[in-house]
């Protein structure tokens, strides 16, 4: 198997563009993974390629676990790993594109952008590879360049400076089939895709990906390491739709095998949920946005199913799934499960790596926070740091319980069993 994670010194540098061509290029061959906890970046991987992308995460993971991870869904001919903001962003938390490269032993493409500069950039890459012994920084692309003529300025000085490094090649600046189009989610066209991914790759040397190869033997677990969980013989309902679309692959791949049946439940196509799960996971989204709420707004039967099983039975509803528990956001009505309510705020309320006063580890971002009236029915502290300062991150009433708080269900099991027997979720130190 060859695998190379794609870095930058920033975001907004090429990242996206060149992981997506490249996708593209491997798609019938090709494993995507994503370092850190974003969840949008994967879902556009798995849209480019067809395959599902991974969360490598070495501060919600030991290394070790994610390790494990790797090998474990590193199962094609081609794996890419695409990092986060710059190479060494989030070492401070023990997780950036540098450690877990690094620990993996996946040697790093750098995309550098090369606009209005040609010298200096042979300088930035002096710094990207002296900042930190071990890093696997084996090649560049540049980005945003003007002529041949600017590639072979900038390739000549590399080439002086830093002789062991393979300058594979160039993206002009304005391409085309991106004069119109918003790279994201949103492009849905997949022939659009293969035109951006064509003119990424029009002047990059693909033949020589082949002389990338790991700096370091790539560690091989011996052992699952993770704490055992037992077989719940319960059926689960996972409520996962475009609204709710914030799931880690391997959350459901562990959910799947841990329950004896998990069904998906599509909201927005008014889904009810059947009568005989045991429990109801809703992942995070989107719920509180005008266009999110439209599709939800008029889903009577999934709203009042939802209702009913929370009468007796547990839910587990993380972000987007805690407001749709609450009995509004702003105007827009809830399911009113939870006797809560949100507002929606002009910038992000909550941003990173957090941990509970458990010790849980997990990410958080969102823009809606609680009521004061809300905040007072919580008894959860999200932190930065261990016992750190911080606000209300969950509430519970009887069996059902919500989180500000994305985590990694494989580290921490003991959540779904506490969940399946209705006790309080987040309660005990793990």
């Amino acid at each position: 198997m060859q695998a190379f994670c794609i870095s930058a010194v920033a975001s907004n540098q090429g990242k996206t563009i060149l992981t997506t061509a490249l996708l593209w290029h491997f798609r019938d061959s090709v494993r995507p993974f994503k370092i850190g906890p974003d969840f949008i970046d994967p879902q556009f991987h798995t849209q480019v390629c067809g395959t599902p992308s991974v969360n490598l995460d070495s501060f919600i993971m030991s290394e070790e676990q994610m390790g494990w991870v790797f090998a474990h869904y590193a199962d094609k001919r081609v794996a890419i790993l695409e990092g986060v903001m710059g190479f060494y962003d989030g070492e401070n938390k023990g997780c950036s594109a540098y450690s877990v490269s690094r620990y993996l032993a996946i040697p790093t493409i750098v995309v550098l952008d090369g606009s209005g500069s040609y010298i200096t950039i042979s300088a930035v890459l002096q710094g990207l590879l002296g900042y930190k012994e071990g890093n696997t920084i084996q090649a560049i692309v540049l980005n945003k360049l003007s002529s041949p003529m600017h590639y072979a300025l900038i390739k000549s000085q590399i080439e002086h400076d830093h002789p062991h490094i393979i300058v594979l090649g160039w993206i002009a600046k304005n391409l085309p089939s991106l004069s119109d189009t918003h790279l994201g989610l949103d492009l849905d066209d997949l022939d659009k895709i293969a035109q951006i991914s064509q003119e990424v790759l029009e002047h990059i040397e693909l033949a020589s990906l082949e002389t990338l190869t790991p700096p370091l033997s790539r560690p091989t677990p011996s052992h699952y390491p993770f704490a055992p969980t037992p077989k719940l013989e319960k059926t689960l309902a996972i409520v996962n739709d475009v609204n709710f679309s914030f799931l880690y692959h391997d959350n459901l791949k562990f959910l799947e095998a841990v329950f004896e049946e998990v069904i998906r439940i599509d909201a927005t196509q008014d889904h009810p949920i059947p009568n005989h799960c045991d429990v109801v996971y809703i992942v995070g989204g989107y719920v509180e946005s005008h266009e999110a709420y439209a599709r939800i707004a008029h889903a009577t039967r999934f709203r009042e199913s939802l209702i009913a099983h929370a009468q007796t039975k547990p839910i587990y509803a993380e972000c987007a799934g805690l407001l749709y528990l609450a009995k509004s956001v702003d105007d827009k009505t809830m399911s009113g499960i939870l006797p809560l309510h949100f507002t929606l705020e002009p910038r992000f309320t909550r941003l990173g790596y957090y941990q509970n006063e458990a010790g849980i580890k997990g990410h958080a971002f969102h823009y809606t926070k609680p009521t004061p009236e809300s905040l007072e029915r919580g008894f959860d502290i999200l932190s930065k740091t261990p016992n750190g300062r911080g606000e209300v991150g969950s509430w519970r009433e009887g069996k059902v319980f919500g989180t500000y708080l994305h985590t990694m269900f494989r580290v921490y099991p003991q959540l779904w069993c506490d969940s399946v027997k209705g006790v309080r979720s987040f309660s005990t130190r793990i």
